[in-house]
Parts: structure tokens; sequence; C-alpha cells
């Protein structure tokens, strides 16, 4: 028998209270095989040897090996064995990059987390309730479960001025029909969410980038757009801005709250990342908390299924035109998901979950800066579920898309979130030299399969774009 096969050099140590030690096992093993200390082919311990070296029962081991064997990490050889399984291609579906969701939580059985919270939902709620139509903003609890939530970045919070929605994208169209007329400009930066852009052409608004320096959108540029335009609206996301990763300082934030107060501009802050961050600045509601309206999901950062976020509206502000707004296109949260985040908030299974997510995050985002030869020029990283990668100067952004796509992997170039600028402002965005990806990490059903596809990214991205010669 092949010892050095047998070597449980791979095998880490249980952390207390890091979820159970079958998932951590799994954990050990989906580490070692990005790591490439197993590689395709070798041979694992028998499940009782591996379970007297851990001293563990036989069951945990056993467990350990099927889930792993359903992330296709293992696979089975009868009397010869279990090994570690080759790479596996599914030729009919991409591996995706391209959207930002949190990855599944480390140390977390994701199944019975949500058989508990919805047995405790129904044990709470009437069923009947959970099944009819709902007043927008939602209830009081789950106003307070906002407030709650959003404690950690503003302190605390009238949950009167709290409003559930049902997302932040629905969230966000809201504010733009609510807080502007048809034709009007709204302001953000050269780079901004898409989702943000195709709310506003969807509803005949039009954005306009205000150019940036190192901190973020620059004051004086702000002022001087927002009187050229007499805009009223800026769309800000300071911290890990999609997609450049960005965090604004606090000193920036506290000039372009200066500029919406001297001005009475109304913000619209999403700041969905701000819980991936340890030492994030104070929110710009925090220094304008009369101008700002904080919106804070919970699809980015907890499940991307629970359809939940929370609108902080600015002091002294009706909450009925946007409420209007928002039943104009959608009427109500979904109750069931709803009561599911105001439970997981209130229990604290949330932020159990959230630190389960922010350790995944952690250990993905160091992964991928190994694979793809560590943080500098080209590659920047401040930290939760995404990174943006400069491409090789023989790349055009969408060009490189499209080629990525029939390598079966699913990439966002920065064309997706290119604002446009008006006819009086040189744009900085415009005279960047080399085109940007942004590479998502949270999709990947485990770290093997990102890690894999992260060095097929980069193998394609070295090979030079083959032009068509017309003779």
């Amino acid at each position: 028998m092949d010892q050095s096969a047998l070597s449980l050099a791979w095998v880490g140590r249980f952390v207390a209270n890091d979820g159970p030690r079958y998932l951590q096992i799994v954990g050990f093993m989906e580490q070692a095989i990005s790591d490439e200390r197993l590689r395709p082919g070798d041979r694992l311990p028998p499940q009782r040897q591996l379970a007297a070296h851990l001293k563990v029962d036989l069951t945990t081991v056993t467990r350990a090996y099927g889930e792993a064997r359903r992330r296709h990490l293992l696979e089975a050889h009868g009397s010869a064995g279990t090994f570690v399984a080759a790479p596996k291609v599914d030729l009919s579906q991409l591996i995706d990059l391209s959207m930002n969701i949190p990855p599944p939580p480390a140390g977390i059985d994701l199944d019975d987390l949500l058989r508990q919270g919805v047995s405790q939902v129904l044990i709470h709620s009437d069923a009947d309730l959970l099944m009819t139509y709902h007043l927008g903003g939602g209830s009081s609890a789950d106003r307070a479960a906002g407030a709650i939530w959003m404690q950690p970045m503003l302190g605390e919070i009238d949950a009167e001025r709290v409003l559930a929605c049902p997302g932040a994208q629905s969230a966000l169209a809201a504010l733009v029909l609510s807080q502007t007329q048809p034709g009007e400009v709204i302001l953000a930066e050269p780079l901004a969410y898409p989702g943000l852009l195709t709310a506003a052409a969807q509803l005949g608004r039009r954005v306009v980038a205000v150019d940036t320096d190192g901190e973020g959108m620059r004051p004086d540029l702000l002022m001087t757009m927002a009187r050229r335009h007499q805009a009223r609206l800026v769309y800000l996301n300071p911290t890990l801005q999609n997609p450049t990763t960005h965090t604004m300082p606090a000193t920036r934030r506290a000039e372009i709250a200066a500029v919406a107060t001297r001005l009475d501009l109304r913000i619209i802050e999403d700041d969905p990342y701000w819980r991936f961050t340890t030492h994030a600045p104070r929110p710009l509601a925090h220094y304008a908390p009369q101008h700002v309206f904080y919106v804070s999901t919970l699809s980015k950062c907890l499940l991307p299924g629970l359809r939940t976020a929370y609108v902080l509206m600015p002091q002294g502000r009706a909450q009925e035109e946007v409420l209007a707004a928002l039943r104009s296109f959608v009427l109500m949260s979904t109750p069931l998901m709803t009561a599911l985040s105001t439970q997981w908030i209130h229990d604290g299974t949330a932020a159990a979950l959230l630190e389960g997510i922010r350790s995944e995050a952690q250990a993905r985002h160091e992964l991928a800066l190994r694979t793809l030869g560590g943080p500098g020029p080209g590659l920047a990283t401040g930290g939760g579920i995404h990174l943006w990668k400069a491409l090789p100067p023989h790349w055009q952004g969408q060009e490189f898309v499209l080629k990525a796509r029939q390598a079966g992997l699913n990439v966002v170039s920065q064309n997706s979130f290119a604002v446009p600028h008006d006819d009086q402002q040189q744009g900085a965005a415009g005279s960047r030299q080399s085109a940007y990806i942004r590479i998502s990490l949270g999709r990947s059903r485990s770290r093997f399969e990102l890690v894999n596809a992260l060095r097929r990214l980069m193998e394609l991205a070295q090979h030079r774009r083959v032009r068509e010669v017309v003779v």
C-alpha cells in the first residue's frame, strides 16, 4: 500500500464554534485540493483511519466523505478506496464569475438552518397572515429588525425611519422614481452598479458621471455638475465599491456630505458590502442624516433568496412618496421571506450566518490572490466578494468577455458599469489604458471550482486575441 497516498498531512484541526465537524473535514479537503497538497488521483485514508486520527466517530467521517462526493471533490472506487476526483467540466452550464452573491457559509449546514428558521416563523406567525397581502414598508418587527441590522454601521436608529423592501433593486428603482422627474440627471461616479443604470434608463432618467480621484468622487466637481445639470439626486456606493473595490475614506465622505447639505442634494447611499470590512468608515448617512437614503441589503452578505433590503429614510422626510413609488411596480415584500429575515436578525441567526459567510469570503479572497499573483497594480481588492482585474493590453473588455464565455467562464467587463460623461467634462475613465473585468468569488460551488476557474481565466487572458485577417 502506498503510504504516501495515505498521508494525513492535509488534515487540519477542528475549530470550536466553527460549524459541524463533518463540514470542517470537507473544508480541510477543499483547502488541500486548492493548495495542491491533494491532487487528482491521490488516495484518501480509509474512513476508520481518519476517524481514529481525528478522534471522532465513524459516522462523522462517513458524512464528510459523502458531502465531499456530492461536491465532486472525491470519487469512490469500491475496494480500491476513495480518491481525489479530477476536475469535472459541466458543459451544460457556465462557471459564473459574474454574479456578486455571497459564498456558501463556512461551517454552517444551510439546509438545517432553513428548516429551523421556517419552523420558528410558523410557530410565531399565523400561516394565513403569511399568505395574504401586506402593507409596504414592513411591520414594526420588520422595521425593528432593519434597525438592528444597520446598528453596526449607524448606531442606534429610530425604527420608524426604516423601510423593509423586497430587495435593493426595487428600493433603488423606487427612490429614483420618487426623488426625480423624467428627464432629470442623476449624478454618479464613472463606474457604477448596472442595476442603477438600468432602472434610471427604464424610468427615463439620465445618469451622468462625476469624475473621481484617489479618494472617490471629487466634491468640487460634484458641486459644478449639480449646478450645471440642476441635479437633485446623487448615487454612491462608497464601501468596497462595485466594481472597483475602492472604499471612500472618512474625510471624503464628510466633504461630499457638506456639498449635499450646501446644495440640498439627496444621496442614495447603496452600501451592500459594509459588513465585509473590518475598519469601514461611517456611512455618508452619519454625516448628512437629513439628505441620505441609506440602503442595506441582505442579498450580498446573507442569502439572495431572502429578497429583503432596508432603507433608512432621511430625518424629517416623509415615507409615503417612496412607498407609493414602490407599490407601483411591486406591491409588497414576500411575507414569508421577510418574516424569516426578521426572525433571524432578532434571534441572532443572521449574525452567525454572516460570520460563516465572512469566513468563507476571506478564504476565497486569499485563494484568489494566490492564484492571480497577489494584490498590486492591475488587481484591486479591498475584501468582500469580488475583485477588479486589469486585462493584458492586447485585450478589450467586451471582447474578452465573449472569449471567456466560449471557454465556459462568465465574467463582466467595465463596459457594464460605465457611466457616460457630459460634453463639458473630460472623463478620467475615458483615458484608462487597461481594460478591466470584475471577478465575483461567491457563485462557485466550492473553493476547488473557484481556483480552477481562475486558472483557466488567467490562461485565457495571457493568450493574444486572434484578429481576422482580410486579404
